[in-house]
């Protein structure tokens, strides 16, 4: 079972807050439109793995309604501790130790979450165990083998294709697959399920865009774990934050591959 931390977990609260906030405000309306394409509807029951700011948890919260029930889970539930609805459970842990009852939820949804475990099919086994027969998964995973530089300065560009590397070195280094999200339809695919529905966002982004600029707050966060990979210099990556400011640039930070399944 997998030891490895999560790793942003050490950073400053408000820098993170923030962060979360940045990914909520990118992705959060086409996370709802595959989870609406679920048949989600009120009384159902689900959980929402990697509960981060919590904005897709109360969204879920109201689409059950007050007979539903929405159980958030995270290894750090500092955002999303006090939430105050009477249908929303939040618990802290590893999904695969927290003693959730099998079969006990019509969906289950989780974004970049699978990409920080060293022994993603093992998570995935689990968070299939607890959807009923007919019931649901929706995950998203990053695919970070698709990050290029495409637009700017050539210089610059080779700095952000530096970083690129670097964060290729910082999940190798942890065990984790930085191109998970390429991989999860063949993942999935090995168990029995149906309705199977694969999309890909490549997200080529402009300097100064919500993606840039999200991607800027990240690498600022993870600038010490880039470095002491040994593939990225500090001028590497403050080229990278100039870039990702620069409306004249264009990039392709990462690729996103969701997949929505029912279970037989």
């Amino acid at each position: 079972m997998s030891t490895a931390k999560y790793i942003f977990t050490e950073t400053q609260y408000a820098q993170e807050l923030e962060r979360l906030q940045a990914i909520e405000k990118i992705f959060d309306p086409t996370s709802r439109q595959r989870l609406e394409s679920t048949g989600m509807t009120t009384n159902w029951r689900c959980l929402e793995v990697g509960a981060g700011a919590g904005s897709i948890t109360q969204w879920m919260a109201s689409a059950v309604g007050e007979n539903g029930q929405v159980v958030a889970v995270d290894l750090d539930t500092r955002f999303v501790a006090n939430l105050a609805a009477s249908n929303v459970e939040v618990l802290e842990g590893n999904i695969q130790q927290l003693p959730l009852d099998k079969q006990s939820f019509d969906l289950v949804h989780a974004r970049y979450v699978l990409i920080h475990n060293p022994d993603a099919h093992a998570v995935l086994s689990k968070v299939l165990e607890l959807v009923k027969p007919g019931g649901w998964i929706v995950l998203e995973e990053p695919d970070f083998a698709a990050a290029r530089a495409i637009a700017g300065e050539d210089a610059t560009c080779q700095a952000v294709n530096n970083v690129n590397r670097a964060i290729e070195q910082m999940f190798t280094a942890r065990g984790m697959d930085y191109s998970l999200g390429a991989k999860l339809p063949a993942l999935i695919q090995a168990y029995d399920l149906q309705s199977f529905v694969v999309e890909v966002d490549t997200h080529l982004s402009q300097g100064g865009s919500g993606m840039a600029t999200m991607m800027k707050m990240s690498t600022v966060q993870l600038a010490e774990k880039y470095l002491a990979t040994g593939v990225v210099t500090q001028a590497d990556i403050d080229h990278y934050g100039r870039f990702a400011e620069d409306p004249n640039t264009w990039a392709i930070y990462y690729a996103t591959v969701s997949v929505v399944a029912q279970k037989q």
